[in-house]
Protein backbone atom coordinates (compact mmCIF):
# COMPACT_ATOMS: atom_id res chain seq x y z
CA UNK A 1 0.00 0.00 0.00
CA UNK A 2 1.17 3.39 -0.79
CA UNK A 3 -0.13 6.65 0.61
CA UNK A 4 0.20 10.27 -0.20
CA UNK A 5 -1.41 13.57 1.68
CA UNK A 6 -3.19 15.64 -0.24
CA UNK A 7 -2.01 19.21 1.24
CA UNK A 8 -4.61 22.64 0.21
CA UNK A 9 -5.72 25.77 1.95
CA UNK A 10 -9.15 24.66 3.47
CA UNK A 11 -6.85 21.38 5.32
CA UNK A 12 -5.36 18.10 4.06
CA UNK A 13 -6.31 14.90 3.66
CA UNK A 14 -4.85 11.24 3.12
CA UNK A 15 -4.76 9.28 -0.32
CA UNK A 16 -4.36 5.09 0.08
CA UNK A 17 -3.58 3.24 -2.43
CA UNK A 18 -3.64 -0.63 -2.82
CA UNK A 19 -4.96 -3.92 -3.29
CA UNK A 20 -7.42 -5.22 -0.68
CA UNK A 21 -6.95 -2.08 1.76
CA UNK A 22 -10.74 -1.32 1.77
CA UNK A 23 -11.67 -3.31 5.38
CA UNK A 24 -8.34 -1.91 7.40
CA UNK A 25 -8.15 1.86 5.92
CA UNK A 26 -11.77 2.60 5.69
CA UNK A 27 -12.87 1.68 8.92
CA UNK A 28 -9.74 3.82 10.25
CA UNK A 29 -10.70 6.52 8.60
CA UNK A 30 -14.37 6.26 9.85
CA UNK A 31 -13.52 5.63 13.47
CA UNK A 32 -12.00 9.05 13.16
CA UNK A 33 -14.91 10.54 11.74
CA UNK A 34 -17.35 9.14 14.22
CA UNK A 35 -20.62 9.45 12.43
CA UNK A 36 -24.01 9.27 13.59
CA UNK A 37 -24.96 7.53 10.52
CA UNK A 38 -23.37 6.40 6.70
CA UNK A 39 -25.02 7.38 3.29
CA UNK A 40 -23.18 4.99 0.44
CA UNK A 41 -24.20 6.78 -3.04
CA UNK A 42 -23.11 3.90 -5.26
CA UNK A 43 -22.56 3.04 -8.82
CA UNK A 44 -25.26 0.49 -9.81
CA UNK A 45 -22.61 -1.76 -11.27
CA UNK A 46 -20.63 -2.05 -8.65
CA UNK A 47 -23.36 -1.78 -6.18
CA UNK A 48 -24.29 -5.41 -7.68
CA UNK A 49 -20.77 -6.48 -7.48
CA UNK A 50 -19.10 -5.21 -4.52
CA UNK A 51 -22.36 -3.54 -2.33
CA UNK A 52 -22.80 -6.76 0.06
CA UNK A 53 -18.82 -6.69 0.85
CA UNK A 54 -19.21 -2.84 2.02
CA UNK A 55 -22.07 -3.06 3.90
CA UNK A 56 -21.68 -6.10 5.67
CA UNK A 57 -18.37 -3.90 6.62
CA UNK A 58 -20.28 -0.78 7.82
CA UNK A 59 -23.52 -2.35 8.99
CA UNK A 60 -22.34 -4.38 12.40
CA UNK A 61 -21.50 -1.08 13.43
CA UNK A 62 -23.04 2.02 11.82
CA UNK A 63 -26.38 2.74 10.02
CA UNK A 64 -25.45 2.22 6.59
CA UNK A 65 -28.19 3.24 3.88
CA UNK A 66 -27.70 3.02 0.13
CA UNK A 67 -28.61 4.81 -2.36
CA UNK A 68 -28.09 3.44 -5.90
CA UNK A 69 -27.77 5.72 -9.26
CA UNK A 70 -27.66 4.23 -12.93
CA UNK A 71 -24.22 3.51 -14.26
CA UNK A 72 -23.61 6.84 -16.82
CA UNK A 73 -22.79 9.96 -17.30
CA UNK A 74 -26.13 11.05 -18.02
CA UNK A 75 -27.11 10.22 -14.63
CA UNK A 76 -24.80 13.52 -13.07
CA UNK A 77 -28.16 15.26 -13.58
CA UNK A 78 -29.56 17.54 -11.47
CA UNK A 79 -31.94 15.39 -10.94
CA UNK A 80 -29.94 12.29 -9.66
CA UNK A 81 -28.83 15.31 -7.00
CA UNK A 82 -32.49 16.36 -6.13
CA UNK A 83 -32.97 12.79 -5.35
CA UNK A 84 -30.18 12.02 -3.48
CA UNK A 85 -30.95 15.20 -1.21
CA UNK A 86 -34.73 14.14 -0.53
CA UNK A 87 -33.43 10.24 -0.14
CA UNK A 88 -31.23 11.97 2.94
CA UNK A 89 -33.61 14.40 4.22
CA UNK A 90 -36.20 11.44 4.15
CA UNK A 91 -33.47 9.32 6.59
CA UNK A 92 -32.55 11.81 8.62
CA UNK A 93 -28.89 12.86 7.42
CA UNK A 94 -27.84 15.29 9.98
CA UNK A 95 -24.71 17.11 10.13
CA UNK A 96 -22.52 14.52 12.00
CA UNK A 97 -23.62 12.08 8.68
CA UNK A 98 -21.27 10.91 6.55
CA UNK A 99 -21.47 10.27 2.60
CA UNK A 100 -19.28 7.46 1.17
CA UNK A 101 -19.04 7.85 -2.87
CA UNK A 102 -18.96 4.02 -3.94
CA UNK A 103 -17.82 4.45 -8.00
CA UNK A 104 -16.37 5.99 -10.90
CA UNK A 105 -16.02 9.70 -11.60
CA UNK A 106 -19.52 10.66 -12.45
CA UNK A 107 -20.57 9.21 -8.65
CA UNK A 108 -17.57 10.71 -6.65
CA UNK A 109 -18.57 14.25 -8.68
CA UNK A 110 -22.15 13.67 -7.59
CA UNK A 111 -22.24 12.36 -3.91
CA UNK A 112 -19.05 14.60 -3.34
CA UNK A 113 -22.18 17.41 -4.61
CA UNK A 114 -24.49 16.53 -2.94
CA UNK A 115 -22.65 16.18 0.57
CA UNK A 116 -20.84 19.91 -0.08
CA UNK A 117 -24.58 21.20 -0.55
CA UNK A 118 -26.69 19.31 2.25
CA UNK A 119 -27.55 20.99 5.73
CA UNK A 120 -24.40 23.23 4.04
CA UNK A 121 -21.61 20.69 4.08
CA UNK A 122 -21.39 17.49 5.59
CA UNK A 123 -17.90 15.43 5.72
CA UNK A 124 -17.43 12.67 2.30
CA UNK A 125 -15.15 9.91 1.46
CA UNK A 126 -14.11 8.54 -1.98
CA UNK A 127 -14.10 5.19 -2.77
CA UNK A 128 -13.18 5.11 -6.35
CA UNK A 129 -13.66 2.12 -8.10
CA UNK A 130 -12.60 3.59 -12.10
CA UNK A 131 -9.26 4.40 -13.19
CA UNK A 132 -10.40 7.62 -14.10
CA UNK A 133 -11.42 8.36 -10.73
CA UNK A 134 -7.53 8.58 -9.69
CA UNK A 135 -8.19 12.13 -10.84
CA UNK A 136 -11.63 13.31 -10.12
CA UNK A 137 -11.57 11.99 -6.53
CA UNK A 138 -8.53 14.25 -5.56
CA UNK A 139 -8.59 17.57 -5.74
CA UNK A 140 -12.04 18.44 -4.26
CA UNK A 141 -13.89 19.38 -7.33
CA UNK A 142 -17.84 18.32 -7.36
CA UNK A 143 -20.41 19.07 -10.07
CA UNK A 144 -23.36 18.04 -12.13
CA UNK A 145 -23.91 18.63 -15.72
CA UNK A 146 -25.89 21.12 -17.19
CA UNK A 147 -27.58 19.99 -20.49
CA UNK A 148 -25.05 23.76 -21.78
CA UNK A 149 -22.00 21.98 -20.24
CA UNK A 150 -20.11 19.95 -18.37
CA UNK A 151 -19.84 20.22 -14.64
CA UNK A 152 -21.33 23.84 -14.55
CA UNK A 153 -22.46 23.34 -11.63
CA UNK A 154 -20.43 22.88 -8.56
CA UNK A 155 -18.30 24.04 -5.34
CA UNK A 156 -14.80 23.14 -4.36
CA UNK A 157 -14.77 20.68 -1.43
CA UNK A 158 -12.55 18.12 0.25
CA UNK A 159 -13.28 14.44 1.05
CA UNK A 160 -11.31 13.69 4.38
CA UNK A 161 -10.16 10.81 2.54
CA UNK A 162 -9.36 8.91 -0.71
CA UNK A 163 -9.12 4.97 -0.04
CA UNK A 164 -8.13 3.51 -3.65
CA UNK A 165 -8.84 -0.03 -3.59
CA UNK A 166 -7.05 -1.53 -6.44
CA UNK A 167 -9.19 -4.90 -6.38
CA UNK A 168 -12.11 -2.77 -7.44
CA UNK A 169 -10.62 -2.11 -11.25
CA UNK A 170 -10.26 -5.92 -11.93
CA UNK A 171 -13.83 -6.25 -13.15
CA UNK A 172 -13.41 -2.78 -15.15
CA UNK A 173 -14.64 -3.00 -18.52
CA UNK A 174 -11.61 -2.13 -21.11
CA UNK A 175 -13.17 0.84 -22.51
CA UNK A 176 -13.55 2.17 -18.67
CA UNK A 177 -9.90 1.38 -18.45
CA UNK A 178 -8.65 3.61 -21.35
CA UNK A 179 -10.72 5.96 -20.33
CA UNK A 180 -9.11 6.38 -17.14
CA UNK A 181 -5.73 6.23 -18.71
CA UNK A 182 -6.24 9.80 -20.71
CA UNK A 183 -6.42 11.20 -17.43
CA UNK A 184 -2.79 9.51 -16.23
CA UNK A 185 -1.41 10.49 -19.44
CA UNK A 186 -2.42 14.04 -19.15
CA UNK A 187 -0.58 13.94 -15.78
CA UNK A 188 1.92 12.52 -17.55
CA UNK A 189 1.76 15.56 -20.14
CA UNK A 190 1.59 18.75 -17.88
CA UNK A 191 3.76 17.99 -15.14
CA UNK A 192 6.17 15.36 -15.27
CA UNK A 193 8.24 14.15 -18.31
CA UNK A 194 10.04 11.21 -16.84
CA UNK A 195 6.41 9.81 -15.70
CA UNK A 196 5.52 10.20 -19.99
CA UNK A 197 8.24 8.74 -20.90
CA UNK A 198 8.02 5.62 -18.40
CA UNK A 199 4.16 5.39 -19.73
CA UNK A 200 5.00 5.62 -23.47
CA UNK A 201 7.74 2.47 -22.63
CA UNK A 202 6.16 0.73 -20.25
CA UNK A 203 1.41 0.75 -21.82
CA UNK A 204 1.82 -0.27 -25.12
CA UNK A 205 -1.65 -1.95 -25.03
CA UNK A 206 -4.42 -1.89 -22.08
CA UNK A 207 -3.58 -5.21 -20.96
CA UNK A 208 -0.14 -3.79 -19.46
CA UNK A 209 -2.21 -2.08 -16.84
CA UNK A 210 -1.36 -4.73 -14.13
CA UNK A 211 -0.73 -4.43 -10.69
CA UNK A 212 2.57 -2.75 -9.55
CA UNK A 213 2.25 -0.90 -13.08
CA UNK A 214 -1.41 0.50 -12.41
CA UNK A 215 -0.32 1.53 -7.96
CA UNK A 216 2.70 3.10 -9.63
CA UNK A 217 0.88 5.40 -12.33
CA UNK A 218 -2.09 6.29 -9.97
CA UNK A 219 0.58 7.39 -7.50
CA UNK A 220 2.51 9.43 -9.96
CA UNK A 221 -0.78 11.01 -11.37
CA UNK A 222 -1.96 11.94 -8.14
CA UNK A 223 1.40 13.34 -7.23
CA UNK A 224 1.04 15.63 -10.43
CA UNK A 225 -2.44 17.00 -9.50
CA UNK A 226 -1.83 16.54 -5.50
CA UNK A 227 1.44 19.49 -6.45
CA UNK A 228 -0.88 21.84 -8.98
CA UNK A 229 -3.93 21.62 -6.01
CA UNK A 230 -1.45 22.12 -3.10
CA UNK A 231 -0.68 25.71 -5.07
CA UNK A 232 -4.09 26.57 -6.30
CA UNK A 233 -7.21 25.02 -5.04
CA UNK A 234 -9.79 26.81 -6.53
CA UNK A 235 -8.52 27.30 -9.89
CA UNK A 236 -7.88 30.77 -10.15
CA UNK A 237 -3.84 30.12 -11.57
CA UNK A 238 -1.93 26.93 -12.72
CA UNK A 239 -4.77 24.90 -11.50
CA UNK A 240 -6.53 25.63 -14.78
CA UNK A 241 -3.80 23.00 -16.12
CA UNK A 242 -5.08 20.09 -15.20
CA UNK A 243 -7.87 21.02 -17.88
CA UNK A 244 -5.27 20.37 -20.44
CA UNK A 245 -7.03 18.25 -23.18
CA UNK A 246 -10.60 18.83 -21.39
CA UNK A 247 -11.71 22.47 -23.34
CA UNK A 248 -12.25 20.59 -26.68
CA UNK A 249 -13.32 17.45 -24.64
CA UNK A 250 -15.83 18.52 -22.71
CA UNK A 251 -16.92 20.20 -26.11
CA UNK A 252 -17.26 16.83 -27.52
CA UNK A 253 -18.93 15.22 -25.01
CA UNK A 254 -21.57 17.70 -24.66
CA UNK A 255 -22.18 17.81 -28.38
CA UNK A 256 -22.50 14.31 -28.78
CA UNK A 257 -24.95 13.68 -25.51
CA UNK A 258 -23.27 12.96 -22.26
CA UNK A 259 -22.18 9.23 -21.67
CA UNK A 260 -22.35 8.37 -26.09
CA UNK A 261 -18.74 8.91 -25.92
CA UNK A 262 -16.34 8.33 -23.10
CA UNK A 263 -14.79 11.13 -20.96
CA UNK A 264 -11.04 9.88 -21.39
CA UNK A 265 -11.80 8.98 -25.46
CA UNK A 266 -12.85 13.02 -25.61
CA UNK A 267 -10.14 14.19 -23.70
CA UNK A 268 -7.77 11.93 -25.67
CA UNK A 269 -9.23 13.79 -28.89
CA UNK A 270 -8.68 17.24 -27.11
CA UNK A 271 -4.96 16.10 -26.08
CA UNK A 272 -4.09 15.85 -29.63
CA UNK A 273 -5.74 18.87 -30.56
CA UNK A 274 -4.03 20.68 -27.82
CA UNK A 275 -0.54 19.41 -28.97
CA UNK A 276 -1.15 20.20 -32.59
CA UNK A 277 -1.75 23.51 -31.45
CA UNK A 278 0.77 24.02 -29.01
CA UNK A 279 3.48 23.22 -31.95
CA UNK A 280 1.97 25.14 -34.72
CA UNK A 281 1.53 28.41 -32.28
CA UNK A 282 4.52 27.90 -30.77
CA UNK A 283 6.62 26.82 -33.92
CA UNK A 284 8.03 23.96 -31.80
CA UNK A 285 8.62 20.29 -32.72
CA UNK A 286 6.84 18.54 -30.16
CA UNK A 287 6.32 14.33 -30.48
CA UNK A 288 2.57 14.87 -32.17
CA UNK A 289 2.87 12.10 -35.00
CA UNK A 290 4.82 9.71 -32.16
CA UNK A 291 1.59 10.27 -29.62
CA UNK A 292 -1.12 10.31 -32.41
CA UNK A 293 0.51 6.77 -33.23
CA UNK A 294 0.29 5.94 -29.35
CA UNK A 295 -2.88 6.81 -29.04
CA UNK A 296 -4.18 4.78 -31.90
CA UNK A 297 -2.27 1.67 -30.55
CA UNK A 298 -4.16 1.81 -27.25
CA UNK A 299 -7.42 1.94 -29.26
CA UNK A 300 -8.24 6.00 -28.26
CA UNK A 301 -10.22 7.81 -31.04
CA UNK A 302 -7.59 10.44 -33.09
CA UNK A 303 -10.08 12.76 -34.50
CA UNK A 304 -13.32 14.66 -33.50
CA UNK A 305 -16.26 13.01 -34.86
CA UNK A 306 -17.42 13.76 -38.77
CA UNK A 307 -21.21 14.23 -37.60
CA UNK A 308 -19.99 17.17 -35.03
CA UNK A 309 -19.47 20.68 -36.39
CA UNK A 310 -16.93 23.26 -35.85
CA UNK A 311 -19.30 25.52 -35.25
CA UNK A 312 -21.19 24.04 -32.57
CA UNK A 313 -18.20 22.85 -30.91
CA UNK A 314 -16.80 26.28 -30.46
CA UNK A 315 -20.21 27.59 -29.41
CA UNK A 316 -19.35 24.56 -26.69
CA UNK A 317 -16.30 25.91 -26.24
CA UNK A 318 -17.27 29.49 -25.55
CA UNK A 319 -19.21 28.30 -22.45
CA UNK A 320 -15.73 26.69 -20.75
CA UNK A 321 -15.76 28.03 -17.27
CA UNK A 322 -11.95 29.24 -18.67
CA UNK A 323 -13.55 31.16 -21.59
CA UNK A 324 -13.90 35.04 -20.96
CA UNK A 325 -15.73 37.87 -22.90
CA UNK A 326 -15.38 35.91 -25.94
CA UNK A 327 -12.24 34.38 -26.14
CA UNK A 328 -11.40 30.38 -25.51
CA UNK A 329 -8.25 29.21 -23.05
CA UNK A 330 -6.91 26.66 -24.46
CA UNK A 331 -4.03 24.93 -22.01
CA UNK A 332 -1.07 24.23 -24.78
CA UNK A 333 2.32 22.65 -23.66
CA UNK A 334 5.84 24.57 -24.43
CA UNK A 335 7.45 21.24 -24.14
CA UNK A 336 6.25 17.96 -22.29
CA UNK A 337 5.89 18.81 -18.77
CA UNK A 338 5.57 22.45 -19.47
CA UNK A 339 1.68 23.68 -19.97
CA UNK A 340 0.74 27.37 -20.48
CA UNK A 341 -2.76 28.57 -20.75
CA UNK A 342 -3.02 30.39 -23.51
CA UNK A 343 -6.28 32.41 -24.75
CA UNK A 344 -7.91 32.39 -28.64
CA UNK A 345 -10.31 34.63 -30.40
CA UNK A 346 -12.95 32.33 -31.36
CA UNK A 347 -13.12 33.15 -34.84
CA UNK A 348 -9.18 32.09 -35.01
CA UNK A 349 -9.80 28.82 -32.59
CA UNK A 350 -12.47 28.23 -34.98
CA UNK A 351 -9.90 28.18 -38.07
CA UNK A 352 -6.90 26.70 -36.64
CA UNK A 353 -9.53 23.65 -35.36
CA UNK A 354 -10.88 23.11 -39.15
CA UNK A 355 -7.52 23.13 -40.12
CA UNK A 356 -6.32 20.50 -38.17
CA UNK A 357 -9.68 18.51 -39.03
CA UNK A 358 -8.73 18.42 -42.38
CA UNK A 359 -5.28 17.36 -41.72
CA UNK A 360 -3.33 20.52 -41.55
CA UNK A 361 0.32 19.79 -40.64
CA UNK A 362 2.19 21.38 -37.37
Amino acid sequence: MKNLLIETASGSYPVSVGRNIIETKLVEQIGEIKPTSILIIADSAVQSLYGEQLLNLLRSSYKTEVYIVPSGEEYKSFESYYNIQSFALKLGLDRKSLILAFGGGVIGDLAGFAAATYMRGIPFIQLPTTLLAHDSAVGGKVAINHPEGKNMIGAFYQPRAVIYDLAFLSTLPGHELRSGFAEVIKHGLIGNADFYHWLTAEISVLNDLIDEKLQHMIIEGIRVKAAVVKEDEKETGVRAHLNFGHTLGHAIEAEKGYGKISHGDGVAIGMLFAIWLSGRVYKLNLPYEKIKKWFKELGFPVEVPENLSTDALISRMLKDKKSHSGTITMVLLRTIGAPESSPFEKDQLKSLLETWRQGGSV
